[in-house]
């Protein structure tokens, strides 16, 4: 698992519970309709089953149990913004560093943290065999090199929201969020290209089972770090929220 930091808000701590773990229990799940069919497998990507349906029960992923903030009530926390691009670049967000030292970087943490098969791991971090879930697209992959990291809220999303005006270190803590389970996911390269920097007003998982998850998900990041959203945004996760009514929003608000 990976640790947490305190918060500067204590009344809205609450514990996140382990991606990988809940991954690990939906591969095992017995499910004729789980397949989606506008997902495109190879040997090394095989099918994953849901565990839930897009109602807000619990997805591979999905928040389970806790002190959580209903997602309805969690959207109504997140406050209104305008949108500005201007000036943004990718490089703007130093990421995947080797914040602690130990030959691993940021990507191959989060590989190791959300494998369901754990890989060998090798001089300097290299990692082979293992496999992961991407519960974007509920498909298993087992080779590593056919999986994203992606930003739950996309670094330019993040830039739009306020990133902006943050420091250059303050944007590489955020590119490189251990701190929560939510921040980064591994998935598979085509599910992430296809987000690619879109908010849920413009894209959401193709797996119906992983939307109440990723609204929880992306409500979290926003939280966590204190970004805006805007209108648009704001409609589509409310009618998220009225879909997933036992959905809910757990998060620490980031040093």
């Amino acid at each position: 698992m990976r640790p947490f930091q305190s918060s500067d808000q204590p009344e809205l701590l609450a514990v996140i519970t382990p991606r990988h773990a809940l991954i690990n229990t939906a591969l095992f799940a017995v499910c004729l309709t789980a397949c989606n069919p506008a997902a495109t497998t190879s040997p090394d990507d095989k099918p994953v089953n849901p565990t839930a349906s897009a109602t807000g029960a619990a997805a591979p992923g999905a928040p389970a149990g806790g002190s959580g903030t209903p997602l309805g009530d969690a959207v109504a926390l997140l406050p209104l913004g305008e949108e500005s691009r201007t000036g943004y670049e990718r490089d703007s967000f130093h990421h995947w560093i080797d914040e602690d030292g130990d030959g691993c970087d940021t990507r191959r943490e989060v590989l190791l943290a959300e494998a369901v098969t754990k890989p060998e791991q090798g001089d300097r971090c290299a990692i082979t065999g293992g496999s992961w879930a991407s519960f974007y697209d509920e498909v298993e992959v087992t080779d590593a090199k056919k999986l994203d990291i992606d930003h739950m809220v996309p670094l330019a999303e993040a830039w739009d929201s306020g990133a902006s005006e943050w420091t250059a270190d303050r944007r590489e803590q955020y590119a490189n969020d251990l701190g929560s389970e939510r921040s980064l996911v591994a998935v598979t390269a085509k599910s992430n290209r296809s987000k690619s920097d879109k908010d849920p007003a413009q894209w959401l998982p193709p797996a119906a089972a992983a939307q109440c998850t990723y609204a929880s998900d992306w409500v979290a990041t926003k939280l966590r770090w204190k970004l805006t959203i805007d209108t648009k945004e704001q409609t589509a996760l409310e009618k998220l929220a009225g879909d997933c009514p036992d959905t809910v929003v757990e998060y620490e608000v980031a040093p």
